[in-house]
């Protein structure tokens, strides 16, 4: 049985904070907004599983008014979101994921990016694709004021 889940997480830009994006830090880079670490492709990643489990939203499970989430590596939640998956028998048989961004470029990256979210969803490197598009300066994104992340994944029990 197969079960396909999609989602997408957008953060503003903040500085002052790191950048991390699938667990992996970007320095000298402007950091995201957000309650937890604001990693974009994690949250994407671990939504998509979510949804695809019909379990609810990041939001559900993990509240940005709790005061224990407040800038948590968002590798504890995917991994807190693998654990529910794997109780209901499923795992990861491939998963696509999409950031957009003006900067940073992520090519020297993605495959440091693609090993960490691999390692955390306990499958293959070749089962997690990570590419990057730029917007071409249109809207807040390609204006470099905040980044998305896409993630499409496919489960199977």
């Amino acid at each position: 049985m197969f079960r396909i889940g999609f989602s997408e997480d957008i953060h503003k830009k903040q500085e002052g904070r790191k950048l991390i994006l699938a667990g992996v830090e970007f320095p000298g880079e402007v950091g995201l907004a957000g309650h937890s670490d604001a990693d974009v492709v994690t949250h994407a990643v671990a939504e998509s599983i979510l949804g695809a489990l019909a379990l609810g939203d990041l939001g559900t499970h993990f509240p940005d008014n709790d005061p224990q989430f407040k800038d948590i590596s968002s590798l504890i939640l995917l991994d807190k979101v693998v654990a529910l998956m794997e109780k209901e028998g499923y795992k990861v048989s491939n998963i696509d994921v999409q950031v957009a961004c003006k900067s940073p470029r992520l090519h020297n990256k993605v495959c440091a990016m693609r090993l960490v979210i691999a390692d955390h969803l306990k499958v293959e490197a070749n089962q997690v694709s990570i590419k990057a598009c730029s917007y071409n300066e249109v809207g807040p994104i390609g204006k470099g004021e905040a980044i998305k992340a896409s993630s499409y994944v496919l489960l199977e029990k």
